[in-house]
This record gives C-alpha cells, structure tokens and sequence, in this order.
C-alpha cells in the first residue's frame, strides 16, 4: 500500500494531537516531517517518535521532496500564507480552520485552491467528521425531524483556559469569539439547514474578566442569524464555562427536534455522594472531539490515495468566515449586519 508522507507544521495542543494521528493511527499516512518556530518541541517529537526530519523553518520544510502532503495546525493568522505556499509546492494540503483572520485571507486561499484543482485541499471542520453530528445529519436527510427551520448553537470554553487565550489574543493569533470559537457552528448551521446566511445581529461582552474589553473582543457573545431560507440560527459563545467545555446543538424541524451534548458528559460514570450526583464533564476540545480528529485526517489521507476531493470544500471555508466576521463586525459597531452588503475591514 502506498504511504503518503505528510509534514506538519504547528506542534501546539491541537497540532501535537494531530501528528500523534498522522504518526500512528491512520492507515497509507506516514509521518515524515514536523515543523515548529520552537525548536525543542520538534527536537521532543523527533527523538520520542522516531520522525525522520525536523525544521523551525516552514519554508525549509516545503523544499523537502520526498512529503506529498502539508497539514496546517499552526496558529490561525498563519493559515492563509501557508496554505497558498505549499499549494504553490506542489503539496496536498489541510489546513486547520479558519482559513486567515480576514474575509479577503479566505478569498485569497478559495483563489490559490481554484488555481490547483489536481492538488487535494480540506478544511477541519472536524465536527462533520464526528458520530454524534454525522447520526444528526442522516437524521435530518432521512426527514426525521421535517424540514429543518432553526438551529441553536452553544460553544463555550472552560473557564480554567481564560488566562491562556489572552495571552494567545496579545499576540495577534486571535480573530475573535466569533471567528475563533462559532465557525465550528456556523459551519454545521450551512450544512444543516442547506441554506447560506442572510443578516446578523451579535452582542456580547466582558461579564468576568475586565481584560476582554481591552482587546476589544468579547468573553462571552450570542449571535441571531436570518437565513436565506427564512431559517433561524442562535449561537452563543463564551470563554467562560465553570463546569468544563460545553458543545450543545438543537436544531428543530417542522415535525420534531434533535439535540447533540445537551449534557458534556465525559462518560457513564455517575458519581452519587452527600454534595449530590454528579457527572464528570468533558476539560477541552480535544477530548470531546477525539475521534473526530482521528476521522478527519483519515479522510484527508483516504482523498490522496483515492485521487478524490472531501466534502468539505475551500467555499465551506469562505462562507464561514463571511458569516464569522459579520457577526464580528456587528458586535464591534452595534448594528444589523447584511452579508450581501457588508465589506470586510482590518
């Protein structure tokens, strides 16, 4: 069976899960190189993983001829320039979302992928990818629920991990509540509902840490979108969660509802003692979304040896971001955002 060799640039929490993935659970994937600006982090995984090549520099890492395949886990405002160079390498490549901090980025990259229609191009937008969301679909496609009309969405951080997003916001890898946390969910909403978004309407603010109105963004924000179906969409995103990571969706039908996570329950396990009963919940995204991770690159690998393209297109990227930074636009100026009418600004 032939092996594609991948390369990974961005060993942080997310792309460490990721080359753990690459390097020992996906079948034709061989993981031949890692990439980090820190270079003992990639001087740890080369000597524990037994990783052929190691580099600080991205650029460097694109002149090796031997990978197939680039996978992107870098932070955010990195996206767009990696994806269009190793695009213009001759690689493969999978890009964490979002596809750059701006709507023009996203443009950017839609254009470069167009431009290399013979190269495999996916997006992680792992939810589609996990069983719990793919069962909720195929309900939905199976016309269990009716039509869909509204979606209502919640994404909210633990409360423990405030201090380590501000310190990543100071830095300018943040694009904000909206773009960083609710693409996940604007995302799902467009694959749903089938329908694109029309307006939007966002609020929010600093409720618990003072510190988020100073890089102008909010702790916790709610967004209601009107789609181009008449279909309805909440969502709510908060850094803020007392009780751990917290995902719930609803989406209702004219004939009946689903839910997914309406409890983030870790496991089973139900502990009953004199404070009460308790249930453990989910501390982060990678545990909840394990599997999902694991499915998704999976496929990415599986399109590259099968010579076919994902589901999830360049586009679903761009119409996520466009969703993403109206409601950012609307939070920021206080007023209805239209998406055929607004115009993106830095």
């Amino acid at each position: 069976m032939k092996q594609v060799k991948v390369g990974i640039v961005g060993l942080g929490r997310l792309g460490r899960q990721h080359a753990e993935n690459l390097a020992f659970r996906i079948p034709g994937c061989e993981l031949a190189a890692v990439c980090s600006v820190i270079e003992s982090e990639v001087e740890e995984v080369q000597q524990q993983w037994n990783i052929p090549y190691g580099y600080t520099s991205y650029e460097e890492m694109l002149e090796n001829k031997e990978l197939d395949a680039i996978f992107i886990a870098s932070p955010s405002g990195f996206h767009c320039d990696q994806i269009k160079k190793a695009l213009a390498a001759g690689f493969h490549v999978f890009s964490e979302k979002p596809l750059g901090l701006y709507l023009e980025e996203a443009l950017e990259v839609q254009e470069a992928v167009n431009n290399h229609p013979d190269q495999v191009f996916m997006l992680g937008f792992m939810r589609r990818y996990d069983r719990s969301y793919m069962a909720a679909k195929e309900a939905i496609d199976r016309g269990e629920i009716g039509e869909p009309f509204m979606i209502r969405c919640y994404g909210l951080d633990p409360a423990s991990k405030m201090d380590g997003f501000l310190q990543f916001a100071r830095a300018n890898y943040s694009g904000g509540l909206f773009l960083d946390m609710s693409i996940h969910d604007f995302d799902l909403a467009r694959w749903y509902l089938g329908a694109e978004a029309k307006e939007t309407w966002a609020i929010g603010g600093a409720y618990a840490r003072p510190e988020f109105d100073e890089i102008n963004d909010a702790e916790t924000g709610a967004a209601m979108v009107r789609f181009e179906n008449n279909a309805m969409g909440i969502f709510v995103a908060g850094r803020n969660c007392a009780h751990g990571y917290h995902i719930e969706t609803e989406i209702i039908g004219t004939k009946g509802s689903l839910r997914i996570g309406t409890v983030p329950e870790k496991n089973q396990v139900v502990i009953m003692k004199e404070v009460g009963v308790i249930q453990e919940c989910f501390d982060g995204f990678l545990e909840r979304f394990e599997q999902a991770y694991q499915k998704e690159a999976e496929e990415f690998i599986n399109c590259i040896l099968e010579q076919r393209k994902p589901e999830v297109t360049v586009e679903d990227g761009v119409k996520s971001t466009e969703l993403g930074y109206a409601c950012k636009q609307s939070y920021e100026s206080k007023e209805l955002v239209k998406l055929n009418e607004f115009i993106a600004v830095d």
